[in-house]
């Protein structure tokens, strides 16, 4: 696990789950909202995203959490060598993008840019909620079913998977970590 790819509908607690996996394999986490977005939610030029997003690629280690663009998702995906798909039921992110909503003016939520506009980010989100299940989620899920046989391959379907998952990578890094002291 040295280039990790953590993707996903919106409101799915990516950005929550790319750091804690940051803290317990101590890779460099790349936040996607944070470079593709300014703080005040102004976007950056496409070209300095790609720009960016392609320097991030060129990396050795790297979680990378977010969306970004068509443009720059399927080529992340193929360069990662560990896909976590969060793939929640539907109402459970749309649950979580409201909660996200209702909290996020008294603590920014996490992954986004400082001072992002909570209400106008919030109303994307539920946009994005139905066109990423409609056209994302199908294809997203062919991917990662071709990807299992090249790739270490995490489908998230539940909240509870969640835990299960942090409860293995804490276990591999500790058994890492004690196999090459």
């Amino acid at each position: 696990m040295k280039k990790v790819a953590v993707f996903g509908n919106a409101g799915g607690g990516k950005s929550t789950l790319s750091k804690k996996l940051s803290e317990i394999t101590s890779l460099p986490l790349y936040i996607l909202d944070k470079i593709k977005y300014q703080p005040g939610g102004v976007q950056v030029l496409d070209e300095d995203y790609k720009r960016t997003h392609d320097d991030i690629l060129a990396t050795d280690r790297w979680i990378i959490d977010g969306f970004g663009s068509m443009e720059t998702l399927w080529p992340r995906l193929d360069e990662a060598d560990t896909l976590i798909y969060i793939d929640l039921p539907l109402y459970v992110h749309g649950w979580w993008v409201t909660k996200r909503f209702i909290t996020g003016y008294l603590k920014p939520p996490e992954g986004w840019p400082q001072n992002s506009p909570i209400l106008r980010s919030s109303l994307t989100s539920y946009r994005a909620l139905w066109l990423c299940h409609k056209y994302l989620t199908p294809r997203y899920r062919e991917y990662i079913k071709q990807a299992q046989s090249t790739k270490n391959v995490y489908h998230i379907r539940a909240t509870k998977d969640i835990s299960q998952f942090f409860e293995l990578v804490e276990n591999e890094t500790k058994f890492k970590n004690s196999a090459s002291a």
